[in-house]
């Protein structure tokens, strides 16, 4: 796919087809089965969950819009002028604009996501709509380390905006090691603005990722659909079942695909066997306490300044900077 438009580049950074078979046929030989969810978003899977976010079950992205909607300019005023944002995650951008809209004479926008298409196409509306902004994107898998690309303005502090719940799916040390590359990026006196999810009830927390619609679980099979599609498995998508458990003692919601029978599944050849009941573990979402987070993030070389919350607290945004 060429870049979006003559003067839009598209800084290509992913790891190609190799690294998804590897990591895929790992996963599925290990005990338990699972395979990473950054995987989900192939051009379906992003368009997918855009689907959930709009649903009534899923409460996160209208509840972090709401926050952003009441507070942005606070934001905007705490990441200063001059800054470099760089977005985790981009997809469709939407909240970002609400930053953007606030941001006092920003250096550039780097957007970072791992869907091309998707990337591609917001970059290009938002181009489109601020002529006047260096936008600047980047194709990677922003849980590795990846170069930033060059930015035509003086940059006076570097901000990674991460949005949505997404850091909830790292485990607590997975979070820590993560959150410390971000700190490494930024560098002193830079900034991180962040979604992160609370701890709630379990009647609020399954039905999120478990809607009456089958949305979620279709995003969920699709991940076997494009292991299908470009690794030239055969799943038989009928053959599994999505599920979605809220686990207390862990602090995590739990997604799996259920294989509803014994079977072999062969992946670029290569033969996996399962047995009815057994699961791929896809996902998982961490939520937490406020102190539980600034603990977390401490240990990373962050320190919260300040979290913004809705009024029946089931969502945060935080803004944290390193020394």
């Amino acid at each position: 796919m060429p870049p979006p438009d003559d003067d839009l580049e598209l800084h290509d950074q992913t790891p190609g087809d190799d690294h998804f078979r590897e990591e895929v046929l790992a996963g599925l030989r290990a005990t338990p089965k699972r395979i990473p969810c950054k995987y989900f978003y192939d051009e379906r899977g992003s368009h997918l969950f855009e689907r959930i976010c709009e649903l009534d079950e899923y409460y996160p992205t209208r509840t972090e819009l709401g926050i952003m909607e009441a507070h942005a300019g606070e934001m905007a005023t705490r990441l200063g002028a001059g800054c470099l944002l760089i977005e985790f995650g981009s997809g469709s951008s939407r909240k970002t604009r609400l930053l953007l809209e606030r941001l006092e004479d920003p250096a550039g926008y780097v957007p970072v996501d791992i869907s091309r298409a998707t990337l591609a196409r917001a970059a290009e509306a938002l181009a489109r709509e601020r002529p006047e902004l260096p936008v600047l994107p980047v194709c990677a898998d922003y849980t590795h380390r990846f170069e930033l690309p060059p930015v035509p303005r003086p940059v006076k502090r570097r901000a990674v905006y991460f949005p949505g719940s997404t850091i909830g799916n790292f485990g607590p040390d997975e979070a820590r090691g993560f959150l410390a590359e971000i700190a490494a990026l930024v560098g002193p006196g830079g900034a991180l603005l962040i979604g992160v999810d609370l701890r709630k009830a379990r009647e609020i927390l399954e039905p999120a990722y478990d809607d009456a619609q089958g949305v979620t679980a279709a995003f969920n099979l699709n991940l076997l659909e494009r292991i299908n599609r470009e690794l030239g498995a055969d799943f038989d998508l009928d053959r599994f079942a999505h599920r979605a458990r809220w686990s207390e003692d862990r602090g995590r919601v739990e997604m799996h695909l259920v294989s509803r029978i014994d079977q072999t599944v062969r992946i670029d050849g290569v033969p996996v066997r399962f047995a009815a009941g057994e699961t791929i573990h896809t996902e998982n979402s961490y939520k937490y306490e406020l102190g539980e987070f600034a603990k977390l993030a401490a240990l990373a070389g962050f320190q919260v300044r300040r979290a913004w919350t809705d009024p029946r607290q089931l969502f945060s945004v935080q803004f944290l900077t390193t020394p």
